[in-house]
């Protein structure tokens, strides 16, 4: 099969993903509350799932990624696509929280689609027009978490239920058509072993992180995860609290940001890297998220407040620059593996900052201070660029050698 669907695929892959996800999140609370009987049970139930879905995410990401090293990337992706369709169509038919359960569960354990799509971008890109698909990619992932929101409120004003049967109508077409138009981009390696050390959250990280260069790159991104999910997790409360704006206002602004990111990576993020290269881009996007954030957290007038925006907007650049750096690194055979060990490693985050920015922001508001948070994300993404800034380039080597030569 030609590989030139590929791409393209991809990037409707993540931008259905995202629409999905965003036509369910304006109405999850009412369906909930629906399913459990009231709205404080309905709180508690959405909480479980969400934590099941991250426990099982983190570990079995690792096993995914290695499990299209083996077989190939094609079958793993269509297979989470899959699960990702039953899981929504689950929640459109559920007359009970212990279904929802299982379903959010499975798919969770089947959660391999970002793991999958890095380790097939670098397979069918070259090294120096990697920067510019993670672009793409990126932008993708920004627009459906633009019109996912907009579309589901107007569905779920229709019908409750309505935007889950829309969310596993998208994500099961999405599996039809990749079935016959995704091409495999390696066929597999069926030497490839399925160790339990490889296969298992702690083991892969940890091959990851002994590596000395891949390590520190490993290392700064779980930095930015953290600082991004901090911001994403307190941003509209401290816009509310800071500059009264109601709902709208906040969804039109994060809107805005949103589009504006996803034009900078679909457009500007390859030429930039190409001018600059992998090291040199994520050092400055890392420098001007944490300058993005530790203005944020002083921010006094909203003119201001835009101004930082598109400096956040900028440092956008560091997520493509520093996916593109790692997948330099990695040997052809192992990219689903390390892949799903930085998933793994990004569920983290996504499980422990939200309910962490929470507490710590109730708490500085007692006081007064809540931009505080906003200090800590920008340390967080400071430490990153000072990692990045203290990694030499790299060059494949596998994982399990001995470190030496890794160095250039």
């Amino acid at each position: 099969m030609r590989r030139a669907p590929a791409l393209p695929f991809l990037l409707v892959t993540v931008f259905l993903d995202m629409l999905g996800l965003g036509l369910i999140v304006p109405i999850l609370p009412a369906l909930m509350t629906t399913v459990t009987g009231d709205a404080g049970t309905a709180v508690l139930w959405s909480g479980l799932l969400g934590s099941t879905y991250g426990l099982l995410q983190f570990v079995v990401s690792p096993l995914l990624g290695r499990l299209s090293d083996r077989y190939g990337r094609r079958p793993v992706l269509l297979a989470s696509l899959t699960c990702l369709g039953a899981d929504w169509l689950a929640h459109a038919t559920a007359s009970g929280p212990w279904t929802l359960l299982v379903f959010h569960a499975l798919a969770g354990a089947c959660a391999g689609t970002y793991t999958v799509v890095n380790a097939y971008i670098a397979d069918v890109t070259a090294p120096e027009s990697r920067a510019r698909a993670y672009g793409l990619l990126g932008a993708a992932f920004g627009l459906g978490f633009v019109a996912g929101p907009t579309i589901g409120g107007l569905l779920g004003a229709v019908d409750v239920r309505l935007p889950f049967f829309a969310a596993a109508a998208l994500s099961l077409a999405n599996v039809a058509y990749g079935w016959f138009v995704l091409p495999e981009s390696r066929p597999g390696d069926r030497t490839t072993p399925l160790s339990l050390r490889m296969a298992n959250p702690v083991g892969s990280l940890a091959a990851v992180l002994r590596r000395p260069v891949l390590g520190r790159l490993a290392y700064a991104r779980f930095c930015a995860d953290v600082a991004r999910m901090t911001q994403q997790s307190v941003w509209a409360f401290f816009l509310t609290y800071r500059f009264a704006w109601d709902s709208t206002h906040v969804g039109v602004v994060m809107a805005a940001g949103a589009l504006g990111g996803a034009a900078f990576q679909a457009w500007a993020v390859g030429p930039v890297v190409r001018r600059f290269g992998d090291k040199r881009a994520a050092v400055t996007g890392s420098l001007a998220g944490a300058a993005s954030l530790l203005g944020t957290a002083f921010v006094a007038v909203p003119w201001l407040l835009y101004v930082l925006l598109v400096v956040g907007v900028l440092g956008s650049v560091a997520g493509a620059a520093t996916q593109s750096w790692i997948s330099r690194g990695v040997a052809d055979h192992e990219q689903g593996t390390v892949q799903g060990a930085l998933t793994g490693l990004g569920a983290v985050a996504e499980a422990v900052v939200p309910v962490a920015a929470g507490a710590a922001f109730g708490w500085l508001l007692a006081y007064g201070s809540p931009g505080l948070v906003f200090v800590g994300a920008a340390a967080c993404a400071a430490l990153s660029a000072l990692l990045l800034a203290g990694t030499p380039d790299l060059r494949p080597v596998a994982l399990g050698s001995s470190g030496r030569g890794h160095q250039r």
